[in-house]
């Protein structure tokens, strides 16, 4: 597993429009092995302008190498605090050239999820650039409001819920809960799913790998985000009790805070999921 940044606290970054105005965040991370894996597949990154999770999988080492290739291609992707959407999907692309290569003979190839969020600016606005690949997810409370889940798993169990055909709440112990149908890897070009969200002073992003969800699950993940306000002691909190219900995973979790931000035009509009 890889882990690139450490966590800040109040840290300021200065918008790109030169007027002065900053943008200031916190943010933490975490992850463990779990109980019942011998080596953590996992990688993250969070280091502006990135605040992501990946969950590596394709047996031997190959999970290892594939969440490697995403964390490192985005981080190698721009030394600016704030990215694009170009930026990120060629940092993808690349990342799936060295999977395709770490795969080697591999007969199962290797791929990874990948989710989280990219800081972006538009004409001097900050927001955040979320994006998804896979069945790890992205949270977000919006100024003190209860957490809520922001991206749609690519799974075989999301679609029977999507069909009608299983509960939402029968997903977690569905026999297929494992399967995707999107990763970044197994030699096939990365498709995201993307929004833009404006950054608002008191937000908070919750990034995890299905190691945390499949223990806790949703309505869990919020209820311990609404009890603990230090992003690094909320990420620590969240692996440690993921690891306590089972640990049957390997558990990733980054939490970034929006501690200050510049008020939001009236124009500008979010590109918020429908579920």
């Amino acid at each position: 597993m890889t882990e690139l940044g450490r966590a800040a606290s109040s840290h300021a970054i200065d918008l790109p429009d030169g007027n002065g105005a900053t943008l200031t965040l916190s943010w933490g991370a975490a992850t463990d092995v779990g109980r019942r894996r011998d080596h953590n597949e996992d990688s993250y990154i969070v280091d502006a302008p990135y605040f992501v999770v990946a969950d590596g999988m394709g047996g031997h080492l190959a999970g290892d190498r594939a969440s490697d290739a995403v964390v490192r291609r985005l981080g190698d992707s721009t030394t600016e605090p704030f990215a694009s959407r170009q930026t990120i999907q060629r940092a993808l692309l690349l990342a799936t050239a060295d999977i395709e290569r770490a795969a080697g003979g591999n007969a199962i190839g290797a791929g990874t999820t990948v989710t989280g969020v990219a800081l972006v600016a538009t004409h001097g606005q900050p927001s955040a650039l979320v994006f998804n690949v896979g069945d790890s997810r992205t949270y977000r409370s919006d100024a003190g409001a209860p957490l809520k889940r922001l991206t749609i798993d690519h799974s075989v169990v999301q679609e029977m819920v999507d069909a009608g055909v299983l509960r939402a709440e029968d997903a977690e112990s569905h026999p297929d809960s494992n399967v995707i149908t999107r990763a970044v890897g197994f030699g096939e070009p990365p498709e995201p799913d993307w929004w833009t969200i404006p950054l608002r002073t008191g937000d908070r992003y919750v990034v995890c790998s299905d190691g945390l969800t499949k223990e806790i699950g949703d309505v869990g993940i919020s209820r311990i985000a609404a009890k603990v306000d230090d992003p690094q002691e909320l990420a620590e909190r969240l692996v440690g009790d993921a690891v306590i219900a089972g640990g049957r995973d390997n558990v990733t979790v980054v939490v970034l805070q929006v501690d200050e931000a510049p008020a939001v035009p009236d124009d500008i509009e979010d590109t918020l999921p429908r579920h």
